[in-house]
């Protein structure tokens, strides 16, 4: 190697430090080690509290027996689905470094009031409380601080929108939420005409008709599962006119087509609770008889 290549080479070094440098954010330290620590220590299935705290948030969740439930800022059964990832993610979070220990710092990684302040009980007792910042170099990455000290970390395997849903995310959209083996009949009435898809002999039918077992099986799949994409929670003084009824395993569900926008207003007769469907959830349930049975060949 020549002298005018290491010289080169020399320069290449030098500005690839430079780029480096110029490229961290003030007053933010690179950390790529792991120091095999974690930023809380939590038993999941012991914590029956959570709570949430930002600027824009205000949330807290319960445990009553093995369901998680949204106490704050109302009372409702809550995603369990959410809260099972949120408890998962909060075991998940690695501290790959110290990136600042002086206080006045904080409000630079958001790490303040200006964070998310994420707080796990079992019981009476305090387990875990923690503030997380703005996020780090990486989108997996994002700085945090515990309550009780003024260091700030780099932590890993950070997925920030967990611990930020909205209200509405919280909640469980589920209408319906039973085994789909459990569904032997379904009654369906459009307006006066009513019919019944019922299994038996090892077979579907309507009536006399037999049923096309792919369009049976996709009604019995989005039923079982059946979700709201939103909630209403102050229906109108003057409801629509009914557009259909399906009942089944002790459950009736009552759908009034919305003309502005075209979504369904749904109440099950299980809850209160009103739901807004769109329409091509709806449509997967929502089969008139010529759908369902087979045609002649």
């Amino acid at each position: 190697m020549n002298r005018t290549t290491l010289l080169l080479a020399g320069v290449l070094v030098v500005l690839i430090l430079v780029a480096f440098f110029l490229l961290q954010k003030p007053g933010e330290q690179s950390s790529s080690a792991s120091t095999g620590e974690f930023l809380a220590t939590i038993d999941s299935l012991a914590v029956d509290k959570i709570h949430l705290q930002s600027p824009t948030l205000d949330v807290v969740l319960e445990k009553q027996g093995v369901e998680w439930y949204l106490r704050n800022p109302l009372s409702f059964r809550a995603d369990q689905a959410n809260v099972a990832q949120l408890l998962h993610q909060v075991k998940s979070l690695e501290v790959k470094g110290v990136v600042s220990g002086n206080p006045e710092k904080q409000s630079l990684f958001q790490v303040d009031s200006t964070g998310t302040q994420v707080t796990l009980y079992e019981g009476e007792n305090e387990t875990a409380s923690f503030i997380l910042g703005k996020t780090g170099p990486t989108f997996s990455e994002t700085y945090a601080r515990k309550k009780t000290s003024n260091d700030v970390v780099l932590v890993s395997n950070m997925m920030n929108y967990v611990f930020t849903h909205s209200v509405k995310e919280w909640r469980d959209r589920s209408i319906v939420s039973i085994p789909k083996e459990t569904i032997k009949q379904l009654t369906y009435q459009f307006g006066d005409t009513t019919f019944t898809l019922e299994f038996r002999d090892s077979l579907w039918f309507v009536g006399n008709d037999p049923a096309q077992g792919s369009v049976v099986e996709g009604i019995l799949s989005s039923l079982a599962g059946f979700q709201g994409d939103d909630f209403i929670d102050t229906p109108p003084a003057s409801l629509p006119r009914v557009s259909a009824m399906i009942s089944f395993v002790g459950t009736q569900l009552v759908f009034y087509h919305v003309k502005e926008g075209g979504n369904y207003m749904v109440r099950s007769s299980l809850s209160p609770q009103w739901y807004d469907v769109s329409s091509w959830r709806a449509n997967q349930v929502l089969k008139r008889k010529k759908e369902i049975v087979k045609t002649s060949p």
